[in-house]
């Protein structure tokens, strides 16, 4: 097969090498197999529960939506294998150490200044800090289910507690070993398999209404899907959507040589936040709910009815909750003055832009028109699926909303490009063998 080197590799081409070259091909399987044996875990039941009752509990209380939306990231919360709290606890942390590098001076000149060594140390401490989050939410998982327990106590809840963590940590070393082995983004993928494994039941209970309910109801299952395909095709260009800002590098001579000016381009993502505003809005919704079950009051419990989704209190606060996050993580991820820094230190500039302060003022114009345009696709990906179940009365899909399909679709074409590399690498080998 003739290929060119500066070509991206053609499907053909991708497939022909996940199947003939042995490295990739080990990559995969190795993937594959440690993903199977984490959806395995999760069907292998924590002792003592009364699993039943527990979910007859959750499906008429207000805690039923915030486990159906951790059901949709861990792929089987309510089921409570061992594996419940799934890749959680490390996402939580890896949040948290992301706020802490840009609060923390220390932290910072980790990630900035001692390469390798300090990302290294990054990560350690992302591992501790995962597990004393799953220590935390297993301890809350253990409150919630010890009035379901066949002998509640103080036994129960430490066993519960150390099985939940145990699994958490397994599940986090999975992640990371399919990241080293695999073909990458372990930690993505783990999510990505959740989300997908929970597609067969919707579907399945999708078809069934289309068989048993009324002709109605079959044209708004098909609306609903036209919504889902187009939200996605949406989403791919919004993801894959850059501003590119022209960029000149100085002339340089080295020795008896001139290089002439060099023209490239500073890209800046249109959706800088991907999924993250609105997991953090969802989080903040889904709060009082989560807080009455522990600390019952009267008042809140009246004010979570307002927080249903549908909801014309509900929709703004969401809104107005993914505009303020989507600033807020951009303003912790991007920095201008660094980005003008660098500029300064390559030679290079922005045409009609002059180096340095200016500079930096105007990367953060541009950036604060992307965020606003950005926060608002994410509120229409985020209202939109809500909106049309109301609309249609077709809710099999219930939970299965825009964090579901940001998540899917970033880490597909993540995952894709990761294999993409992987291709062009056997390209370049087979040219040096050649």
């Amino acid at each position: 097969m003739v290929v060119s080197r500066d070509k991206a590799p053609t499907a053909q081409e991708t497939f022909i090498q996940m199947a003939q070259a042995a490295g990739l091909r080990g990559r995969l399987l190795v993937t594959i197999g440690l993903l199977i044996l984490v959806r395995l875990g999760v069907f292998v039941p924590i002792p003592g529960i009364d699993r039943v009752a527990f979910q007859e509990a959750i499906r008429g209380s207000n805690l039923g939506s915030l486990i159906g939306f951790i059901d949709i990231l861990t792929g089987g919360f309510s089921a409570l294998g061992i594996f419940a709290l799934g890749i959680l606890p490390y996402i939580n942390a890896s949040i948290i150490l992301q706020l802490l590098t840009a609060a923390l001076p220390s932290l910072e000149d980790l990630q900035k200044n001692e390469g390798e060594a300090g990302r290294r140390k990054i990560s350690q401490i992302t591992r501790y800090v995962a597990l004393g989050w799953a220590v935390l939410q297993s301890f809350g998982v253990a409150l919630l289910v010890n009035n379901y327990a066949t002998t509640p106590g103080t036994l129960f809840i430490v066993e519960t507690v150390i099985a939940l963590t145990a699994g958490s940590m397994f599940v986090m070393w999975v992640g990371e070993l399919i990241t080293e082995r695999g073909i990458g983004n372990g930690a993505s993928l783990l999510i990505f398999v959740s989300i997908v494994s929970t597609l067969p039941s919707s579907l399945g209970q999708t078809i069934e209404l289309a068989q048993n309910g009324d002709r109605s109801l079959v044209g708004g299952i098909i609306i609903l899907l036209l919504v889902f395909l187009v939200m996605i095709v949406g989403i791919v260009f919004v993801q894959e959507g850059t501003r590119r800002i022209p960029i000149i590098s100085a002339r340089r001579q080295v020795g008896r040589r001139m290089y002439l000016e060099k023209s490239s381009y500073l890209p800046l993502r249109l959706n800088q936040g991907g999924v993250m505003p609105i997991i953090f809005a969802s989080a903040v919704l889904f709060l009082p709910a989560s807080l009455v079950q522990f600390f019952p009051n009267r008042g809140l419990e009246q004010f979570i009815q307002y927080l249903s989704p549908g909801h014309w209190v509900y929709v703004i606060l969401y809104l107005v909750l993914i505009l303020f996050f989507s600033y807020f993580y951009a303003s912790i991820t991007v920095n201008p003055v660094d980005m003008s820094q660098n500029l300064k230190k390559m030679g290079a500039s922005i045409p009609g832009i002059r180096p340095g302060k200016a500079t930096s003022e105007y990367i953060e114009r541009v950036l604060n028109r992307l965020i606003f345009l950005g926060a608002i696709f994410l509120g229409l990906v985020a209202i939109v699926p809500t909106a049309v179940e109301s609309a249609t009365q077709v809710r099999t899909f219930q939970g299965f909303g825009a964090t579901s399909l940001l998540i899917l679709v970033g880490v597909a074409i993540d995952t894709a490009k990761q294999i993409q590399t992987y291709v062009i690498s056997q390209r370049y080998e087979g040219m040096v063998k050649q």
